[in-house]
């Protein structure tokens, strides 16, 4: 089943922002399981996480190395100032985040 997981801000679940961070990183870590997880769409403060210095740089980019497509929100990334710092995935569009989850037989939502 093609899944993608959307991430909207930089951690995860609402509450303690260190500790969603840190969950997050177990999250993904153990996602590369999931076989059919194509894609990962960030927005929102969810780009922060593609960007260097991310405590989930190496989870993201092992799911990059295994196929899966990291897409960040490019307005996110400039409202942000991220744009010389992206350190996985391809800066993409709203209509390519649409087209992602459109595709998807489930979505993840984080």
């Amino acid at each position: 089943m093609r899944t993608v997981i959307a991430l909207g801000h930089d951690g995860m679940g609402h509450g303690d922002a260190e500790l969603g961070r840190k969950i997050l990183g177990t999250f993904l870590k153990k996602s590369t399981a999931i076989r059919e997880i194509t894609g990962v769409v960030f927005f929102n403060s969810g780009v922060k996480l593609v960007a260097e210095g991310s405590p989930v740089l190496v989870e993201l980019r092992q799911l990059h190395d295994a196929g899966v497509d990291i897409r960040p929100c490019a307005t996110c990334i400039d409202a942000f100032g991220l744009r010389d710092k992206i350190a996985v995935g391809e800066i993409s569009n709203m209509d390519e985040i649409v087209a992602e989850l459109n595709g998807a037989e489930r979505v993840i939502t984080l």
